[in-house]
């Protein structure tokens, strides 16, 4: 009995092994490409970009940006504490998107989950961020998981006409992700300059990417994209900033939204609304801040500010909700946005994972995760 007992042991050990081995396998793919390696075409384009200098791609707005202070000695005080207060005390609720034609005209939106999000705009389809791996990390064996399963698997989604990113951390761009769409979507990418050198290794064509610097743009399916600035960083390693960050402006012929990506507050937003201006819609991160970062991540009183900036009409929260990112509990952004939104007159929606909206007639926000507990 002890020899077998032993046996299994031996197996199992292995089996755990093996397994190990194969979830790590692709982490040298996930970590993506240094751009200036990955020709001569888009090293001379990134080497020319205003945003760039020293080798590194940096915030070119006038405040200065702290990407984080010196933690706290009091910072595994704070891991340990509260930590289910960091996360919903029940199953998020959730609804199946509508599978019928996007608005011919008007402009609808289906939000499913963090900031994976797609525009109707004008009869197209725009998709923003897409993420849909259990875990936002170089391996699935390790990091932030999902508080909710994606409310459409990848292969039920509808044709779309564009892919947005904002920049490559792994809660925005996710390989597994990318590497579907190119098997099942025809839509191009659009990316910040230096981020096409992942998309090539993953197997994206490269008449299937668009590369942008900030306040440079692209038409696409009738549809005009500008790639605007953002105060953020990016890198999946050690080093960062070798691939640009930024936000976008998706204009139509009538109809206007703004993606903000990840970004701390900037007086740049006036000079975006002042230019691209105004929004029907804008989708504003309002989740994962920190005395610790104050510079890269927006709080939710930040979000209200940049969105009156833009000339926004109504916003969406995205960046919360479906990752526990920082310290505050669970539902504290949408709480706080609630509070703001009210106090200064702002429209907000505040959708289910996978509800879709009509931005032209939004609806009362019900206060749903109150019952999560």
């Amino acid at each position: 009995m002890a020899r077998m007992r032993t046996v299994r042991r031996i197996l199992a050990g292995g089996v755990a092994l093996a397994a190990a081995g194969w979830a790590l396998r692709d982490i040298p793919a996930e970590l993506g490409v240094r751009p200036l390696t990955s020709g001569p075409d888009r090293e001379s384009r990134i080497r020319r970009s205003p945003q760039f200098r020293d080798d590194a791609f940096f915030n070119s707005m006038p405040e200065p940006t702290h990407m984080m202070t010196a933690p706290p000695p009091s910072l595994l005080g704070e891991l340990a504490k509260d930590r289910e207060r960091r996360r919903p005390g029940g199953l998020i609720p959730m609804r199946v998107p509508p599978a019928d034609p996007p608005p011919a005209d008007g402009l609808r939106v289906v939000w499913y989950g963090h900031a994976s999000t797609l525009v109707e705009i004008e009869g197209r389809r725009v998709l923003f961020d897409p993420v849909w791996s259990r875990r936002i990390s170089p391996s699935q064996l390790i990091g932030p998981k999902r508080h909710h399963p994606v409310p459409v698997e990848l292969g039920e989604l509808p044709p779309v006409d564009a892919i947005a990113i904002s920049h490559d951390h792994y809660d925005h761009l996710d390989r597994a992700t990318v590497m579907a769409l190119t098997r099942t979507q025809k839509a191009p990418f659009l990316v910040p300059l230096g981020i096409g050198a992942h998309l090539e290794r993953w197997g994206v064509p490269a008449y299937r990417i668009i590369e942008l610097d900030w306040d440079e743009e692209a038409q696409v399916a009738g549809l005009r994209f500008v790639a605007t600035a953002a105060r953020h960083f990016s890198g999946r390693t050690f080093d960062r900033n070798d691939t640009l960050w930024g936000s976008w402006v998706v204009a139509g012929a009538g109809k206007r939204v703004f993606y903000a990506g990840d970004s701390g507050y900037f007086q740049g937003y006036r000079g975006i609304g002042s230019a691209h201006g105004p929004f029907d819609l804008t989708l504003m991160p309002i989740g994962a801040y920190s005395p610790a970062w104050p510079d890269i991540h927006m709080n939710p009183e930040e979000a209200v500010n940049a969105h009156l900036d833009l000339g926004g009409e109504l916003l969406l929260p995205v960046h919360w909700a479906t990752f526990t990112l920082a310290l505050h509990p669970w539902a504290e952004p949408v709480e706080r946005l609630w509070r703001e939104a009210k106090a200064r007159d702002v429209s907000i929606v505040v959708p289910r994972p996978g509800e879709a909206v009509d931005a032209s007639a939004a609806p009362a926000v019900d206060g749903w995760w109150e019952t999560m507990g």
